[in-house]
């Protein structure tokens, strides 16, 4: 499925504080061989032999090229801002036929206990879950590597079994590693125990629209990366605030997200969901309009697309929208 987007595409992640993520290059095969060719890295890395090729660094980035192109796999060099120099690199590759992707990623050992692994796998999974079609990120770690362990933790990774994984550099011998886990949205995934301690849930009010076209295609738009729930696509709109009509917000948020004009006459209340995320109940009425003023725009960095109802099923939404799918569908 390709979605027919009018709006921005982000083919880097967001810059962090001190690093920026960029697909590598030719000209990155010195410093790339340079920082890998430690045993202290090597080890932790199955894949990995040591002594670690010259002629190995320019292929594994000929392949990384490669597989961007392709849309394989994501490989980003880490470059510190401060020196324009690659410490180390960070990717994602694709599972065939399944909606996940695999995390790897090293940094030179000049460069560790510093803050910039977490720095750029933040980046790098905000990006992933924006941009690619994934619902969950796994990684393997050798059980002995204690820091990366520790850092998945705190990125939200979920331990989920273990193994072993043969060890290139000597092919006789295997090592011990653990499996992670990471979702899109973890209360989406991790359902409560029957017998946890009830606790209520605030209700959040958010009135959203589908704009309808004169071909009857409905505008979706994709939240962007460091949003919640980054890289599905919703109905347009957002949340009330205080004093505020269902009506009134959405003339208002139309006219920010999108740069359209809306009457509050022309919007048609249809239908409403009502959905518990972990923190929050969403309540969400939702609004037909076929009548505008302006072109649509993603203002706010979001891709758009506009979908024929029969359609709209191909892209993931979020677990709020889904339902009323059907009700769109048999109205239109």
């Amino acid at each position: 499925m390709s979605p027919r987007a009018v709006g921005p595409l982000h083919p880097e992640p967001a810059p962090t504080r001190r690093l920026r993520l960029r697909g590598f290059t030719v000209q990155d095969q010195a410093a790339f061989h340079r920082q890998i060719n430690d045993w202290e890295i090597c080890r932790r890395l199955p894949q990995s032999p040591y002594p670690y090729p010259e002629a190995l660094a320019r292929a594994w980035i000929d392949a990384a090229i490669t597989d961007r192109i392709q849309g394989t796999a994501y490989e980003f060099a880490m470059i510190e801002a401060a020196h324009d120099r690659l410490i180390g690199s960070a990717g994602l590759r694709l599972a065939k036929g399944a909606d996940t992707a695999s995390l790897g990623y090293w940094t030179g050992r000049a460069h560790w206990r510093q803050g910039f692994a977490r720095e750029a796998l933040e980046s790098l999974i905000a990006w992933g879950f924006a941009e690619l079609p994934i619902s969950a990120i796994t990684a393997d770690v050798a059980e002995d590597n204690h820091a990366s362990c520790a850092l998945l933790a705190r990125l939200g990774f979920r331990q989920t079994g273990a193994g072993q994984a043969q060890f290139i550099g000597k092919p006789n011998e295997r090592i011990a590693v653990l499996h992670f886990s990471l979702l899109r949205d973890l209360n989406e995934g991790f359902a409560a125990p029957a017998n946890a301690e009830r606790v209520e849930k605030p209700v959040v009010l958010v009135a959203a629209c589908a704009l309808i076209n004169q071909a009857g295609d409905i505008l979706l738009a994709r939240r962007p990366p460091g949003k919640r729930l980054a890289g599905l696509w919703e109905f347009p709109g957002g949340k009330l605030v205080a004093g505020e009509t269902p009506e009134a917000a959405l003339v208002r948020e139309l006219a920010e997200e999108l740069g359209i004009g809306v009457n509050m006459g022309d919007l048609a209340p249809f239908v409403f969901a009502s959905h518990a995320y972990g923190d929050f109940h969403l309540l969400m009425p939702l609004y037909l309009c076929r009548r505008w003023r302006g072109e649509p725009v993603g203002r706010e960095g979001q891709a758009l697309a506009w979908v024929a109802p029969h359609r709209l099923d191909e892209y993931p939404l979020p677990p709020a929208d889904r339902p009323l799918i059907p009700m769109l569908r048999d109205f239109l």
